[in-house]
């Protein structure tokens, strides 16, 4: 946070005396004779001379607009933030259980968004979503991982999860899943900002239940999200899913899985089943991946069996599974309470 204070010094007051036509004449003159003499440190003040014929004008009071003041209905909860330690708090691994058994006829995919852009080469995986489709029980579960998650990085030491991709890419992001919280991930599917919005365009825009209202600022002008159903084209709903000024990750979180409901909802249709060929050509040619045709044909039977959006269940790591601290390099993070997030991803994962 940036402060800019302003002193102000040396300011001169002026005084006014009421004078005679040959008084102001001698004190014209006087300054004049004065303009001329060297300069000394004695103090000196200005003198104003009115016009002969003037006449006293009063000055229109201006009255100030009123200061906007905000009052609470209700006294504020204040938070302090954590200070920096001295060294990073060491994360605990949970090694009970350190790999889940998966059931037969189930595949994992990470969903996976980043923040690259066209003119940059590196980039962070700041969505994060860990999909199970279970053909058997013709259903997909999804759960979000913050990207602050603070965990161990095979090979590279604790980082956020999100850095995980940009030590060796996939192998590294499944790697740092298998020892933090016992699943190894069989896919990935990895998409940028750009052919997000191209691919919701495809769909002619999303309508998204949104679950809470939204504000936030957007290319300058504040904008709200009201709750319920609401129809957004490809740049709101880029932004949407991005927004994070007013919120937290956990909310962000919430947000990505309400697009990916609405992309689910609209695959469901009639005529976007029949747009399958064209939605793998552009898949194929923007998306990054290691899910090829072969991988994604026998699960296509699964999408005729997925007729109520409630078959699509969501799951988070939430506010009670991790908790806020600050690295010695001063960076915010979130520790993961690890047995509560593995009993969650058992639930994801179908393990019982």
């Amino acid at each position: 946070m940036l402060f800019i204070v302003t002193f102000l010094a040396g300011c001169s007051i002026p005084v006014v005396f009421p004078l005679s036509v040959d008084e102001s004449a001698q004190a014209q003159q006087e300054i004049i004779d004065t303009a001329t003499q060297p300069p000394t440190l004695t103090a000196t003040a200005t003198y104003y001379v009115p016009p002969v014929n003037a006449t006293a004008t009063a000055t229109p009071f201006q009255p100030l607009p009123p200061t906007p003041v905000y009052l609470p209905t209700s006294t504020p909860t204040i938070t302090p933030t954590p200070m920096p330690t001295a060294t990073p708090m060491p994360i605990v691994v949970d090694r009970t259980g350190d790999q889940m058994g998966q059931p037969p006829n189930q595949m994992t995919v990470l969903l996976l968004g980043s923040d690259k852009r066209p003119w940059g080469t590196g980039f962070r995986t700041d969505t994060i979503i860990l999909a199970t489709l279970n053909m058997d029980l013709g259903k997909i579960n999804l759960m979000s991982f913050p990207r602050d998650l603070y965990v161990e990085i095979p090979g590279w030491g604790t980082d956020r999860i999100n850095t995980a991709w940009g030590h060796g890419g996939f192998k590294s992001l499944r790697a740092t899943f298998e020892k933090n919280f016992g699943v190894k991930p069989d896919h990935y599917v990895l998409i940028n900002f750009s052919a997000f919005k191209q691919f919701v365009d495809t769909l002619g825009g999303l309508e998204i239940q949104v679950k809470q209202p939204l504000s936030d600022y957007r290319a300058g002008r504040w904008i709200t999200i009201k709750k319920g159903r609401q129809y957004m084209d490809a740049d709101t709903v880029l932004w949407y899913v991005r927004s994070r000024k007013t919120t937290s990750d956990f909310y962000r979180n919430r947000r990505q899985q309400e697009v990916l409901r609405a992309v689910f909802e609209k695959l469901l249709t009639t005529n976007s089943l029949l747009r399958i060929p064209e939605f793998y050509d552009f898949y194929k040619d923007n998306v990054s991946t290691d899910l090829t045709w072969d991988d994604i044909s026998p699960w296509l039977p699964l999408a005729t069996k997925l007729s109520d959006p409630d078959q699509l269940t969501s799951y988070y790591v939430g506010p009670d599974a991790a908790y806020d601290w600050v690295t010695y390099e001063g960076a915010m993070v979130l520790i993961p309470r690890l047995p509560l997030i593995k009993k969650t991803l058992r639930q994801a994962l179908n393990v019982p």
